[in-house]
């Protein structure tokens, strides 16, 4: 699916070089490093122009989607417990939005809502988020477009709630960011999702996805400066010096910061309106294939470039280890299963989509013959693991992987 997103080109080499160049630079050493910081400041200064910031956007360069979204969840929190005087912090979202608002709410002791969707649309409905908020609610979320579907939350419905309960709205445009803002460009016009909504308090977005540049960058942008000191940290006694840094690390990889630099300033606006256009297109195409295929189902109206997949006739995880055993490597889906897969610029050499419409359907073809056919594999391991009701125990066996990940199997 989307492990890798970069179709670098002839620029590889010069993102390379670049990358060579700055390996060795920290931004947390601003003396030395004068070049990065303004690289730096340049890339926040251009996500802010994409996303239609009023002035000038605050914030940073981190390491991913998931440091984008914690650094907003902390950052909300604290303004709120300033501004507002809540001790008892929850945030609002739709359980399609990232696992890292998860990760945000166990780090930082914040309360987390997860509001369903829709079983047909697979979108959140505004007023069920907006009767999840009270008192301590600091933030709502939406997302442009949502992981697991490629669904867009209605960030327009969400921006009157978030300004009739006077909360913070968090856009989540990590996986859509660098799509989003050329779509109207592209041929595919959308409401507005961005900064031109006054509610909207801080956006997220990664560079390494449809930005094409190297995995380890994503930005996250604040309406105010206000609320971007909220992020930074400093600490002032202790015997080493002064120590303050605007994210979760302190040393960080100014080649991350130079190369992103450089592969936005290389694609240019242009560039960018093509390759969403190539992108888009082929997510059309996809789905018209698909809705053509006797027994699979679209999973709701994927607007961007995520398509998923299901069927309500046969086993879909059945399909999974049959299109697995062909080569493809897709995502699967639970709380309903299906199978999501995220298009990028790779898909879009010439025959690649086709090929996928044709494995679909021959298996379709086969899971018709016998729609009741008992999983095995790894789709009876998907089904099962679905089917746990305890969901912790579900828990424990991903952690349980991680600590076999890192044995050496050395004593």
């Amino acid at each position: 699916s989307s492990g890798i997103n970069a179709e670098y080109g002839d620029k590889n080499e010069m993102l390379s070089e670049v990358y060579k160049r700055y390996c060795w630079s920290n931004p947390l050493h601003v003396d030395c490093f004068k070049d990065v910081r303004k690289m730096e400041a340049e890339v926040v200064a251009m996500c802010g122009a994409l996303f239609n910031h009023p002035t000038k956007a605050s914030g940073t360069v981190t390491s991913g989607g998931t440091e984008s979204i914690l650094m907003s969840m902390k950052t909300h929190r604290d303004w709120a417990r300033e501004t507002k005087g809540i001790d008892k912090p929850n945030i609002v979202c739709p359980i399609t939005a990232h696992p890292a608002f998860d990760k945000a709410a166990a780090y930082f002791k914040i309360h987390i809502i997860h509001v369903p969707v829709d079983p047909d649309t697979y979108a959140a409905k505004p007023s069920d988020i907006a009767a999840a908020i009270n008192s301590n609610t600091i933030c709502i979320v939406g997302s442009m477009p949502q992981y697991p579907h490629g669904i867009m939350d209605d960030i327009q419905a969400l921006n009157d709630i978030a300004l009739r309960y006077d909360v913070g709205l968090h856009v989540d445009a990590c996986l859509g960011g660098f799509l989003i803002p050329f779509m109207d460009e592209a041929g595919f016009p959308l409401p507005p999702f961005d900064f031109r909504l006054p509610a909207v308090t801080a956006i997220s977005v990664d560079t390494h996805k449809y930005g094409y540049t190297y995995k380890g960058s994503s930005v996250v942008m604040y309406r105010t400066v206000e609320m971007f000191y909220h992020q930074i940290t400093s600490t002032t006694e202790w015997p080493g010096g002064i120590y303050a840094s605007p994210s979760m690390a302190g040393s960080r990889p100014g080649a991350n910061i130079a190369v992103t630099w450089a592969a936005m300033m290389s694609f240019g606006r242009d560039g960018y309106v093509q390759a969403t256009r190539e992108v888009i297109k082929g997510a059309r195409y996809l789905i018209a294939g698909l809705e053509k295929i006797d027994g699979v189902e679209v999973m709701g109206s994927p607007a961007i470039s995520c398509v998923a997949w299901t069927s309500k006739i046969f086993n879909i995880y059945n399909m999974s280890s049959d299109l697995t055993k062909k080569g493809w490597n897709l995502a699967v889906l639970q709380f309903p299963a299906g199978i999501h897969i995220a298009l990028t610029r790779r898909h879009m050499s010439p025959g690649v989509i086709d090929q996928l419409l044709s494995d679909i359907r021959d298996s379709a073809a086969v899971q018709m013959l016998n729609p009741g056919a008992a999983a095995s594999g790894a789709a009876a391991m998907y089904g099962m693991a679905a089917q746990i009701p305890d969901r912790s125990i579900v828990g424990d066996i991903s952690r349980e992987f991680w600590k076999l990940y890192y044995s050496t199997g050395l004593q």
